[in-house]
């Protein structure tokens, strides 16, 4: 059950309504985590300068499965959900491949070393090991590239205890519980 209102249009403080209304526009409804999330113009809009920020980083395959493989650590079933979605509908990934997203991995050998790299990352709160490190830079990922890696985390991180906190109501297909994988 919601601990917190989505709140309707004619509610979203005037300096969250541009950048919601755009969002609307782009996925054409307004998620309940976002309308949540529009309560607060300081956090909301931080949040949505880090997305479209990190949008831009590595590949869209890439930054779902790590989004897939973040919020299973962090037991986010609000972003599984959404999560699932748009690594099917968008990043074009199959059923498979979204669960070993969830499980740590991907089945392109490069993805799969970004993936395992930001499970540790989450896993380990950043105590990864230098082993962890050059695994990842062994698979071509620059530092640039490895920071990237730890923004994304740190972002689903942030989407992941907002929905388990606020547990907006799911408006994205559910998926299976993580002890059923």
């Amino acid at each position: 059950m919601p601990r917190s209102a989505a709140l309707k249009s004619e509610q979203v403080p005037a300096d969250c309504k541009p950048t919601l209304d755009a969002f609307t526009k782009n996925i054409g409804f307004t998620p309940n985590m976002m309308a949540t999330f529009a309560q607060s113009p300081i956090a909301f809009n931080a949040w949505a300068t880090l997305l479209g920020s990190l949008s831009k980083a590595l590949d869209v395959k890439t930054r779902d499965s790590i989004g897939l493989a973040v919020s299973e650590v962090n037991r986010c079933n609000y972003c599984l959900t959404v999560h699932s979605f748009t690594a099917e509908h968008m990043a074009k990934l199959p059923s498979d491949e979204i669960i070993l997203a969830r499980k740590g991995h991907a089945t392109d050998p490069k993805r799969d070393a970004a993936v395992q790299f930001a499970r540790k990352v989450i896993e380990t709160r950043g105590n990864v090991s230098d082993t962890d490190l050059k695994a990842v830079r062994d698979a071509g990922y620059t530092d640039a590239n490895v920071m990237e890696i730890v923004a994304l985390v740190a972002m689903y991180s942030l989407t992941n205890f907002f929905n388990n906190v606020f547990d907006p109501e799911k408006d994205f297909p559910v998926v299976t519980p993580a002890g059923s994988l």
